[in-house]
């Protein structure tokens, strides 16, 4: 049996992945098991005040409940945010986590924050800054996030996921932490899903994250940044093989 556990992005919990972990489950046939984590303030955990949590503990809590689920030699998959909080992760518990999965996922240089690292301007107007697939200064934030996560929804489904968006919330010191290490992952086995309709995170910009998390193999899906939801069976036969291989 083979042990997943999943860490969501920003503005979302451990309920984005149900389309994937479902998917998992068809495919191997229920050999595979599966927990999604919810960060301090987000899913299950919606509510709880963090203002006093540090970065630290954040990674803390979240290997204390996948030791809560008795699981050992783990694939780790995070998505976009996720990125940033995986290496700690695996940095305080290295042989809990047999691998690590980045899809499509955000790492800032040391010295920036996430919020350094997006920056306020379109996709492609500054070297060192993600951007925004639209002008921020003239779009609403609403329409930015449309144009961000949903590009490859339909209209309903793009609705659906908007209606979740923002209802949950990581500790606000996840947006000033910039003490950011990963030179202990080039002794892991790490692997980066590339979403190449991303339009949160520009695929050249993936390329750029994955090194900086010093990933062993890139594979490409055609897809949005919410691949987890838009192509969730996609998603589920690339984690099951990068957990075989």
């Amino acid at each position: 049996m083979t042990d997943f556990a999943f860490l969501h992005g920003g503005g979302q919990g451990g309920w984005v992945w149900d389309e994937t972990i479902a998917a998992i489950a068809a495919q191997s046939g229920g050999a595979a098991r599966c927990l999604a984590l919810d960060a301090p303030g987000c899913g299950t955990k919606r509510g709880q005040d963090t203002s006093e949590i540090a970065f630290a503990d954040i990674s803390r809590e979240l290997i204390a409940d996948v030791e809560a689920e008795g699981m050992s030699d783990v694939v780790l998959v995070g998505h976009s945010q996720a990125g940033m909080t995986l290496p700690q992760m695996a940095e305080f518990a290295p042989g809990l986590f047999c691998k690590l999965v980045f899809v499509t996922c955000s790492m800032p240089l040391p010295g920036k924050s996430t919020l350094d690292q997006m920056g306020n301007s379109q996709h492609g107007e500054k070297e060192d800054e993600v951007g925004w697939p639209v002008d921020p200064d003239n779009t609403s934030m609403e329409d930015r996030f449309r144009a961000m996560f949903c590009n490859d929804m339909g209209e309903e489904q793009a609705d659906a996921f908007l209606a979740k968006l923002g209802k949950d919330m990581w500790p606000a010191c996840c947006y000033s932490y910039n003490d950011w290490r990963c030179d202990h992952l080039a002794d892991m086995d790490v692997s980066f899903v590339l979403c190449l309709q991303d339009q949160a995170l520009t695929p050249q910009f993936q390329v750029k994250f994955a090194h900086r998390l010093h990933a062993d193999r890139i594979v490409r899906i055609e897809a949005g940044h919410q691949v987890m939801c838009t192509r969730p069976q996609g998603l589920a036969e690339i984690l099951l093989a990068e957990s075989a291989s």
